[in-house]
Order: C-alpha cells, then sequence, then structure tokens
C-alpha cells in the first residue's frame, strides 16, 4: 500500500475511504433512508476498504 501520492491521478486507499464515506452522506441526506439501497451499498463497500486499510496498517487509525 502506497501511503504518498506520487501522481496527481494517484488516490491512497485512506483518500478512497473518506471519498466513500463523503458519498454515503450525500446521498443519505438524498435519500432520508439508511435502508436506501445506494446506501447501503455504498456502506458495504466502506466496509470492506476500512477492512482493508486496517489489515494493512494495524497500528493507525483513519
Amino acid at each position: 500500500m502506497k501511503s504518498a501520492k506520487s501522481t496527481p491521478q494517484e488516490i491512497t486507499l485512506e483518500d478512497e475511504i473518506h471519498m466513500l464515506r463523503r458519498k454515503m452522506e450525500q446521498i443519505f441526506l438524498e435519500e432520508q433512508s439508511f435502508t436506501s439501497e445506494i446506501v447501503i451499498e455504498i456502506s458495504s463497500l466502506l466496509d470492506l476498504k476500512i477492512n482493508e486499510y486496517m489489515k494493512a496498517n494495524p497500528k493507525k487509525k483513519l
């Protein structure tokens, strides 16, 4: 896992987690539902990414 960006196009796992979290929050505000299919889908993806991050960085917190 890379923690620093070497090019503007390269997105770190931490950046991806933050983007997914913001997207999930935005869609929740639009849908006004935690059980909306798209909110659940993004939440599940976010869970996977957080687990991936925690395995790669066991002592680091988001």
